[in-house]
C-alpha cells in the first residue's frame, strides 16, 4: 500500500468515526495509524515540526504585527528589506555577543534582511540603561554604530555606555533626553511583555516567519529561518 492510499485509509476511517457510522471505528484508527507510523517512522519529526510551526503561528497571530514593527531606527541591514528577521537582545548578554558573526553574515549574504532589534533588558543591573542609550541611538539614525560600539566595549558600566555612545558619533545632550523619555520606557516594557507571551525567557531569541528560537543557533540555523521566512 503507497502512502498515499495510506493517508485516504486513515483519512477515511477518521471519517468514520466522527460521523459515527463504524462500530469500532475507534479501534480500526489506532491500528492504521499504529502501523503506518512503525513502516514510516520518519514522519513522526516532521509531523512535530508541523505541529510546533502551527502553535509558533496561534502564538505569533495576536503580536507579529507588533513585534515585527522596530522602534524608529533599532533596525540592523536593510531597514527596507522584505525579509524580516526579529532578534531579542541585551548588551549584556555573552550569547547575543557570540552571536554577532552570525548577524554581519546574514546581513551580507541576503541584502533584502530588516532585523528588527528588540531590547530585552533582562541580564544585568546595567542593561536597562544600555537598551536605553541604544534607543537613543536608534532615534538619531545611529542604532548600527552604538549596537557594534557597545558589544565591542565588553562590559556594562556607565563610562562604557557613555564612550559607546560618542564613538557612535550621537548628540549626547539629545540622547540622554530621548533616553529619559517616555517612548523608551514604554518601548522596554513592550519588549518585555512581548517576550513574555512568546515564551521567550532570555536572550538572544529570535523570530523568522512563523519560526521562535531561542539561543545562540549559529549560522546555518538562522540562514534556515530566514530562507524559510522569504518562502523559499
Amino acid at each position: 500500500m503507497g502512502n498515499g492510499t495510506k493517508f485516504a485509509v486513515i483519512a477515511g476511517c477518521l471519517v468514520l468515526v466522527v460521523a459515527g457510522g463504524w462500530y469500532g471505528g475507534r479501534k480500526a484508527v489506532e491500528h492504521v495509524v499504529h502501523d503506518y507510523i512503525l513502516e514510516n517512522p520518519e514522519i513522526l519529526p516532521q509531523a512535530m515540526e508541523e505541529l510546533q510551526r502551527r502553535q509558533n503561528a496561534q502564538q505569533l497571530a495576536s503580536v507579529r504585527s507588533t513585534v515585527e514593527t522596530p522602534f524608529p531606527g533599532a533596525v540592523l541591514g536593510n531597514p527596507n528589506g522584505k525579509v524580516t528577521l526579529v532578534e531579542f537582545s541585551d548588551f549584556a548578554c555573552t550569547y547575543c555577543r557570540q552571536s554577532l558573526p552570525d548577524v554581519r553574515a546574514l546581513i551580507a549574504k541576503n541584502p533584502d534582511l530588516r532585523i528588527v532589534m528588540r531590547e530585552l533588558p533582562v541580564i544585568s543591573p546595567r542593561s536597562p540603561d544600555a537598551a536605553k542609550m541604544g534607543l537613543a541611538a536608534a532615534e538619531q539614525g545611529k542604532y548600527p554604530a552604538f549596537h557594534d560600539a557597545m558589544f565591542a566595549a565588553g562590559q556594562l558600566d556607565p563610562q562604557s555606555i557613555e564612550a559607546a555612545a560618542q564613538k557612535a558619533g550621537l548628540d549626547m545632550d539629545r540622547a540622554r533626553k530621548v533616553a529619559a523619555s517616555k517612548a523608551v520606557e514604554e518601548e522596554i516594557d513592550r519588549n518585555l511583555e512581548l517576550a513574555r507571551r512568546l515564551g521567550f525567557s532570555g536572550t538572544p531569541s529570535w523570530i523568522a516567519g512563523d519560526q521562535l528560537i531561542a539561543g545562540a543557533v549559529g549560522m546555518d540555523r538562522l540562514s534556515q529561518a530566514v530562507q524559510a521566512a522569504r518562502g523559499g
